[in-house]
């Protein structure tokens, strides 16, 4: 397949590569998704929103598209919250999953195309781990596996990190080989209310392997795009290629595509720090448009400050966007009877201009830019003594909700739209009573709910209407 004209800066090269899909013209991301121990904050939504968003830019550019999001279910922070709340992990883990999936509905961007969780993978983690272990890049040691970070010499490619500057032992356990092996089967601890049967003896996977697993059961070895948080390069990252190189003896992904922290208070948003807003209860005060906005207008590869004033900013631009979809409607009714040479010229400019700007490491405060100017073109012809004719009116509406279409924002134009997220979760109820699985039925049903509509039967089938 030849190149497609985009290019996005990886962080392995540390320059734009150029991206180029499969033979079949098929591009396939995997970004690394939540560890599911509590409620996402809207520093997790943000790689959610772009490679969402990006996967939108190149199915506009006719290039097929998957796009994976993990679910990390297994993991020590889950044991963590399980013992705080009470309740046992897998309990704990399938309450947070389904939370996750819920606010991020409220997004209005759809869901990815695989949402692969660890649980539902521990087959092909295990055989992961044979292969490393037959291959001598993997020991076991009093029930547990490590890696043997020794035995792969282009550890630190992702990071630039070498293995002498490295913090001895941030995983300790009994029978390391070296402080800087990390685990890849962990043996069963007391105290943990869950454990899964391997050659090892009982346990669980090391939160690496199971990322490396995931990505090569949904979109295979080689694949395009490898996405996720900066903070996720080292040590997460730099372990998958480790593990899966390893083992498989060719690269893992071909572009490394990190997005920049959110900030409060200048410091990097993290549950750890505990300087967190939920997405939920920011959704709960500001649209979903505004948050979609606030996201898009910087660009992701550039520190995010989070705060009223830059939300109330990104709410403001929508509704100038808004405003000029009103103006053409407003303007339709009273038409001109020509055409302006000048708004044809900006239309086209500004179609040019967006795209090449997403083309270009996913510049979305560019494409932005030339939403802005289409607006500015569109108000002008609108205030001048020739109005354009209803015809030019309608392109130019056209044009403009197209270019929005690609940020998942064509529905500001009606205040009264039901929500691309809500209609999507009111055909997928119906999938799931179809196939008889009545739970995700109910569950579904509850989210439309939370969301301030309710299903009701019409003669074109199930609706979503808002309540009261």
């Amino acid at each position: 397949m030849s190149d497609t004209g985009i290019r996005l800066y990886s962080t392995l090269s540390k320059r734009k590569e150029p991206l180029v899909p499969d033979d079949g013209g098929h591009v396939r991301i995997y970004a690394c998704g939540p560890t599911v121990y509590s409620r996402i904050h809207i520093g997790n939504a943000r790689p959610f929103v772009v490679f969402s968003v990006l996967k939108r830019h190149l199915e506009r550019r006719g290039l097929r598209t998957t796009l994976v999001c993990n679910i990390t279910d297994i993991n020590d922070k889950i044991y963590v919250t399980a013992a705080r709340e009470g309740l046992p992990s897998e309990e704990v883990a399938r309450k947070y999953a389904d939370l996750y999936i819920a606010d991020t509905d409220r997004l209005g961007l759809g869901r990815p195309t695989f949402e692969p969780r660890v649980t539902d993978t521990l087959p092909e983690i295990i055989a992961l781990i044979e292969d490393l272990e037959n291959k001598g890049l993997a020991y076991p040691a009093y029930g547990s596996v490590y890696f043997r970070v020794a035995a792969f010499p282009a550890y630190g490619c992702l990071s630039g990190r070498k293995l002498d500057d490295l913090r001895s032992d941030d995983e300790p356990g009994p029978g390391k080989e070296s402080p800087h092996d990390f685990a890849l089967w962990k043996a069963h601890k007391e105290g943990e209310d869950t454990s899964w049967d391997s050659p090892w003896g009982p346990g669980r996977p090391g939160w690496h392997i199971e990322c490396s697993a995931m990505a090569e059961a949904t979109v295979g070895m080689e694949f395009e795009i490898h996405g996720g948080g900066l903070d996720l390069t080292f040590p997460h990252h730099e372990n998958e290629i480790a593990q899966s190189e390893g083992a498989r003896g060719r690269p893992f992904a071909k572009i490394w595509m990190h997005n920049e922290m959110l900030e409060l208070s200048g410091e990097k948003m993290a549950k750890s720090v505990g300087n967190i807003a939920s997405l939920t209860d920011v959704l709960d005060e500001w649209p979903r448009d505004t948050i979609i906005a606030y996201f898009l207008t910087s660009h992701y590869r550039s520190k995010l400050p989070f705060s009223p004033d830059r939300l109330e900013e990104a709410a403001k631009r929508v509704e100038r966007l808004r405003n000029t979809l009103r103006t053409i409607g407003a303007a339709i009714d009273a038409p001109g009877e020509g055409a302006d040479q000048e708004l044809a010229a900006a239309l086209i400019d500004g179609q040019q201009r967006f795209l090449a700007a997403l083309d270009d490491d996913f510049n979305t405060p560019e494409a932005w830019a030339a939403l802005d100017g289409v607006a500015r073109a569109i108000n002008q012809a609108v205030d001048s003594s020739s109005r354009p004719s209803a015809n030019q009116l309608r392109e130019a509406k056209h044009v403009l909700l197209d270019l929005l279409d690609v940020f998942a924002l064509a529905n500001i134009d009606s205040d009264d739209a039901v929500p691309a997220a809500v209609t999507q979760m009111v055909q997928d109820r119906e999938t799931a009573r179809a196939a008889r699985d009545f739970a995700e039925a109910d569950r579904l049903r509850d989210a439309v709910r939370a969301l301030g509509y309710e299903i009701r039967d019409s003669a074109d089938g199930p609706q979503a209407v808002p309540v009261g």
